[in-house]
């Protein structure tokens, strides 16, 4: 078909105003699983401590009847454990100008770029919670650090070759923790190795409910075979290709990806290799400030906010948690 000759059509057209959502979507992750599933506390020092009590060893335990010379149990003392908070912040600063314009969601304005930033500061803390790092007292001129999962983790743990577990500065699990885990060779992820890690932290007296990983890593624990029989409800033109629950021999596990788990670049090429275990009840992210936004003396014709939270991880007990370490993505 024709046009006629001189109709006006979008082509020749250079004013018409472009199609912005007004909600101005992102498709950037915001999840943070890992606090979201773990306890909170408050804490009113930059150096927080708890404790753990370990129940003696299982043995027999049998008596004479009327013995008078029973000698004393040795005694259930109390381990005492500790970790420093660190600082995390975000400064906006936005003209006066920029907040006073009709802008495409007002993504411009003070109030837009606070939500943004709080939700990237929460990624932030999710990713060094998840970090292989040590704590640190830290210095004038030098942050405070608390100290992430994989290090705190020492039981429970499968490593590659060469791996090695992180040390704390008190006798045996005393103290903070002053070195972090030593990466190992990688290795493929296998049903093995996880079930292994699962009945560690069963032996040890927790009850694993959450398994945290990487997307390889879950797309792989997705071809487990298991006892080879899986039942779901059928329907049609659905391929059930996942596993999201793991039925071991110690109860159910949930299979959970989470984007902000630490990378590992080993040859040019990036990999996800922590493979945790967890039990949440026993982890908890210790807040000596919860995030919070603050004026900040205005400079001209502009407006700062301050948006800052200072926190630690708490392993409540790192015997609770198991890790399958040094994971590639094969």
């Amino acid at each position: 078909m024709a046009v006629t000759a001189n109709t006006n059509e979008t082509y020749d057209v250079s004013t018409i105003r472009e199609d912005l959502s007004e909600a101005m979507a992102s498709i950037t992750p915001t999840e943070t699983l890992f606090m979201s599933t773990i306890g909170t506390r408050n804490v009113d020092n930059t150096y927080f401590e708890w404790s753990e009590v370990d129940l003696a060893a299982t043995g027999a335990n049998r008596q004479i009847e009327g013995d008078v010379g029973l000698s004393n149990t040795s005694p259930t003392n109390a381990v005492r454990k500790g970790g420093y908070t660190q600082i995390s912040a975000k400064v906006v600063e936005v003209s006066s100008t920029n907040q006073a314009v009709n802008g495409v969601a007002n993504a411009q304005t003070v109030a837009k770029q606070v939500a943004y930033k709080l939700s990237e500061l929460k990624r932030d803390m999710e990713a060094m919670l998840l970090d292989n790092v040590a704590s640190n007292a830290g210095a004038s001129g030098t942050a405070r650090q608390t100290a992430g999962l994989p290090a705190y983790l020492t039981s429970n743990v499968s490593r590659g070759t060469s791996g090695a577990n992180g040390t704390t500065s008190g006798t045996g699990e005393a103290g903070s923790v002053d070195a972090a885990a030593t990466d190992g060779t990688l290795r493929p992820i296998t049903e093995a190795l996880l079930k292994g890690v699962i009945a560690d932290c069963w032996n040890a007296g927790a009850t694993p409910k959450i398994v945290m990983c990487g997307s390889a890593q879950k797309q792989k624990i997705s071809t487990f075979t298991g006892n080879a029989t899986r039942f779901k409800e059928a329907e049609d033109s659905k391929l059930n290709a996942a596993i999201d629950v793991y039925v071991s021999d110690f109860g159910e596990v949930q299979i959970v990806p989470n984007r902000h788990m630490r990378v590992r670049t080993v040859s040019s090429v990036d990999y996800t290799p922590d493979v945790f275990v967890l039990d949440p009840s026993y982890a908890e992210v210790a807040y000596l400030q919860t995030a919070k936004q603050e004026p900040l003396a205005k400079t001209g014709l502009s407006e700062r906010r301050l948006i800052s939270c200072e926190y630690g991880l708490q392993v409540t007990s790192q015997k609770a948690h198991g890790i399958v370490a040094d994971i590639n993505a094969s």
